[in-house]
């Protein structure tokens, strides 16, 4: 299982990088804008910098055709190291691009995945990641759970390296219905992970402990 977080905001980094077992920080345009005026290249080096040298770093080519999302990764590459997972949607385009990257030893993350049929051509393409969106299938009224299974069978039935980083979460049960479906890895905005701890009865069982251990010790901490 591997957690990751999507965002750019280094507040959010910083706090839930040393909180979580963190596998990894996704990006987009769109997560991007919400930082407002920033140097993205820049951001991505301070994310770096943040996380340390383990976790994966991965980053959105905004070309459509494909000429363009060959020189997107490679502009990305150039700028974010060797080690940059390159987001790539899969359509015609994107998948021709996934294929003639791999061969130039590229980390891969196969992107707006809505149907098992993308998913399972991102597999043999030689995709490193699919990113099903979770939440935006639901709202299609695709079964998010059933595409993630078909796919978590194809892969373990191929003995394939892919993993399905399930993405596009609104809230934690979205989350754990993605894993218990066979999703290898999340990544989910830090909202998401804060609601995670944010029940009452978890505080409350924390607090029960801390007050019986201080009337039978007259202390806070051990």
């Amino acid at each position: 299982m591997e957690f990751m977080l999507d965002t750019l905001n280094l507040d959010e980094i910083k706090k839930w990088s040393e909180i979580l077992p963190l596998a990894g920080v996704t990006s987009n345009p769109t997560i991007a804008k919400r930082e407002g005026s920033i140097n993205f290249f820049e951001r991505i080096k301070d994310v770096r910098e943040l996380i340390g040298s383990t976790p994966s770093i991965h980053v959105q080519v905004i070309s459509q055709d494909f000429e363009g999302i060959l020189r997107d990764a490679h502009e990305i590459r150039r700028q974010a190291g060797d080690d940059i997972f390159i987001k790539v949607p899969v359509t015609p385009a994107g998948l021709r691009a996934i294929k003639v990257l791999k061969k130039e030893g590229y980390h891969i993350t196969a992107t707006a995945i809505y149907t098992v049929i993308q998913g399972l051509l991102a597999i043999e393409a030689g995709a490193d990641y699919l990113a099903p969106y979770y939440n935006r299938m639901e709202n299609l009224n695709i079964d998010s759970n059933s595409v993630i299974r078909q796919l978590a069978l194809a892969i373990d039935r191929q003995n394939s390296p892919s993993k399905i980083l399930a993405a596009s979460f609104k809230n934690v049960a979205q989350v754990n219905n993605a894993l218990a479906a066979g999703a290898h890895a999340v990544t989910a905005g830090a909202d998401v992970f804060e609601s995670a701890f944010a029940m009452p009865s978890i505080q409350k069982a924390v607090d029960d402990f801390s007050d019986d251990w201080f009337v039978i010790q007259n202390s806070r901490s051990i």
